[in-house]
């Protein structure tokens, strides 16, 4: 039997990576902790949606007690109304990593932003970095013109790029037509230099409930968070006049129709089912992507023994 206790007896190959990856709902954070228990570990968060402070019920976010006895790295670092990219996270991810190292830790990233996982183990093209002026002048294109409009933009600018884009992806269109603004050159010319970021041995930890219980959890859950006050929570988000709907954060499933539903656009009960739906679609995207992944550990349910064995392998 494995123990609880913070004794920690369990040794990790020096300087192991660990990625414990898996589609929205399927408990990849209960795993997380449970694992933490283990062995001394650090948790490095790896989603696009828990970056941002004032999004805590829509995001599922863990919880104030649960943060402060397990501490996730890189939740609640973003306000809202600011642009966070796959560069800043492969930055800061491999600041934490470095500090779990330091401290004779083992680094647990945990999340289902698969962007993020595939910049930070295969790294991202040396594109021009973002500035302060940039990052403004998009946004405000954006909030001005929409993300549609801004993608038929960059369909003239850079087709190959715009045909790989989805025209809601706000974040990428807006990189994109950054990136040419910046450098003179398009996105699509710029790719194809990539250097991977991590040099350390990963072990991937990909945990897939079946497809039909995974729905009924992310149903029961958006319930449970309507319960919880979620519309209060994207009410006071209304209230700053820097958001619109179509930044990346409000983009976020949920929060989307959510503001959809309080701008008169929709009813709660239309809200409710296109919330779930998206989520839905949110989760089989991401399983997709896991799919593909090669060397790692599929899990139906969570099953410490196994993640051990195949960590210390």
């Amino acid at each position: 039997m494995l123990s609880n206790s913070k004794s920690f007896m369990l040794q990790i190959p020096n300087q192991t990576v660990i990625f414990l990856m898996g589609p929205t709902a399927s408990g990849k954070t209960d795993l997380a902790i449970q694992l933490a228990n283990q062995f001394k570990a650090r948790l490095i968060s790896v989603d696009s949606a828990l970056i941002y402070k004032g999004m805590d019920i829509g995001t599922a976010k863990p919880n104030e007690t649960t943060l402060k006895k397990y501490p996730h790295h890189l939740i609640n670092i973003c306000h809202p109304e600011n642009s966070y990219s796959a560069f800043d996270f492969v930055h800061d991810a491999k600041a934490q990593i470095k500090i779990a190292f330091d401290k004779g830790e083992t680094p647990i990233l945990v999340g289902g932003t698969s962007f993020y996982f595939n910049a930070l183990e295969h790294g991202l093209s040396e594109l021009p970095e973002s500035t302060l002026k940039s990052k403004e002048k998009f946004n405000q294109l954006l909030k001005e013109k929409g993300t549609h409009k801004l993608h038929k933009d960059l369909e003239k600018i850079d087709p190959q790029a715009a045909s790989r884009i989805h025209p809601n992806d706000s974040q990428r269109i807006t990189r994109a037509l950054e990136v040419f603004a910046l450098s003179g050159k398009t996105l699509s010319e710029l790719q194809g230099n990539k250097q991977s970021n991590i040099t350390h041995p990963i072990k991937k930890i990909i945990l897939m409930p079946e497809r039909a219980g995974l729905h009924q959890r992310i149903e029961t859950r958006f319930l449970s968070m309507m319960e919880n006050n979620f519309l209060a929570e994207v009410k006071t988000l209304k209230q700053n006049l820097n958001l619109h709907e179509n930044l990346p954060a409000i983009r976020c499933v949920g929060y989307r129709q959510a503001w959809q539903y309080l701008n008169g656009e929709i009813n709660k009960t239309e809200m409710i089912e296109k919330a779930i739906i998206a989520t839905r679609q949110l989760c089989k995207r991401q399983s997709t992507w896991l799919k593909s992944e090669t060397n790692a550990l599929v899990l139906e349910k969570s099953n410490i023994q196994a993640i051990i064995d195949f960590i210390q392998s």
